[in-house]
């Protein structure tokens, strides 16, 4: 592309990410307070809220795949067409079966998206020190949906119904797709010019790709027993619901911010020192959380766990973009994917068992401990220069 990495086509790449998880993320907050509504019980919530992370375990190989041959428009077409038909199951059934099937198609849709948009950032850039400032573009945009679709649809959900909010839901994709058309198109590469393509497994046989994922594994890991932990030590130590709330808004606050600074200074920073620092960072204050005072400790505690956690994604996308052959790019984003996603299952469920048999703060002590094996995994990650 001649208008650089940060000119108009990138601009719509970021856009369509923005769209199609937009989409997912009206359909999430819909879906959860319709149950809630209903009389369901939470833990029909958090089954619903699973079965976003369930279709990305099964698509995303696939979805890695179809970005290599592929390339771009076609994969997110597949995913706009996913994530429509699973907005407009939502809203015409309004049931509960319909709405866990509109829950799986759109997680389905985001991860197929996701893959070929993260591909595409990825061939944009000019020089590979671009890559860090690219992918912190990248990371923002599920940041914004997952900021501003939340109060969008529970003024919608207020003033007009959960009709409005399905709706809402069903019109995103129609904008990610009129957004992605704008995105140039490449010319494809000859298939006979192309290295043939072995299964995605195949790419775990390449060390630094192997290790990387290993930590990128913790990383996640990590974030999502933040999320666990924080309402349930803001409940022992007597704090309210909106207070529990300023906390996690600290950390997806600080997350955002450090993402916007790593785009303005990305050209000075070296991924494997970020990642270290970053590392550190977080083992220090998941060891210590727990004894954080009030809601003021706790939000700090937070705020320099967004800090640190928000600086990873775009420093591992980078990374992995220089240690993966290039004709690969999409499967590794894929394999990435599923491997996230199905800790992001597991987990939960394991650090519920672990807190109930130890206590509140054990999920922060085990990922802390989990961040200093990585440490030593990231030191025998050399990527290429």
């Amino acid at each position: 592309m001649n208008d650089g990495p940060l000119g108009r086509g990138f601009a719509w790449v970021i856009a369509s990410l923005v769209a199609v998880h937009a989409c997912m993320a009206v359909t999430r907050v819909s879906a959860s307070l319709w149950v809630l509504q209903r009389g369901f019980g939470e833990w029909v919530v958090g089954l619903l809220l699973s079965l976003f992370a369930v279709a990305p375990i099964l698509l995303s190989l696939w979805a890695g795949r179809l970005a290599d041959r592929h390339g771009f428009h076609r994969p997110v077409g597949v995913g706009v067409a996913m994530a429509a038909a699973g907005a407009l199951v939502a809203l015409l059934t309004r049931n509960l079966a319909g709405i866990a099937l509109g829950c799986l198609l759109c997680g389905g849709a985001v991860a197929v998206a996701a893959v070929a948009i993260q591909r595409e950032a990825g061939l944009l850039v000019q020089r590979p020190d671009q890559l860090k400032r690219v992918f912190s573009w990248v990371a923002l945009a599920p940041a914004f949906s997952n900021t501003v679709s939340p109060v969008v649809t529970g003024l919608l959900i207020d003033h007009a119904g959960f009709g409005a909010a399905f709706a809402l839901a069903l019109l995103l994709p129609g904008v990610a797709w009129l957004v992605a058309r704008r995105v140039p198109r490449h010319t494809p590469v000859a298939q006979a010019h192309k290295p043939r393509q072995g299964p995605a497994w195949a790419l775990l046989r390449e060390p630094m790709l192997r290790r990387l994922l290993i930590v990128n594994i913790v990383l996640s890991a990590c974030w999502d027993a933040h999320s666990f932990v924080v309402p349930v030590i803001g409940h022992a130590k007597g704090l309210s619901a909106s207070s529990i709330g300023l906390v996690l808004g600290a950390f997806a606050i600080a997350a955002t911010c450090v993402r916007l600074a790593i785009v303005r200074f990305a050209e000075g920073l070296d991924e494997l020192k970020a990642l270290r620092a970053a590392m550190s960072l977080a083992m220090v204050m998941l060891a210590g959380y727990a004894w954080l005072p009030g809601t003021a400790g706790l939000m700090f505690g937070s705020a320099v766990l967004g800090l640190a956690l928000g600086s990873v994604q775009p420093m591992v996308l980078s990374m992995l973009h220089r240690v993966t052959p290039a004709h690969a790019h999409g499967q590794a984003l894929g394999l990435r994917m599923l491997m996230i996603n199905a800790a992001t299952v597991g987990m939960p469920l394991g650090f519920g068992l672990l807190a109930g048999a130890t206590v509140a703060a054990a999920p922060m002590w085990l990922m802390a401990g989990g961040l200093g094996l990585a440490q030593w995994v990231l030191r025998r990650i050399q990527p290429p220069q």
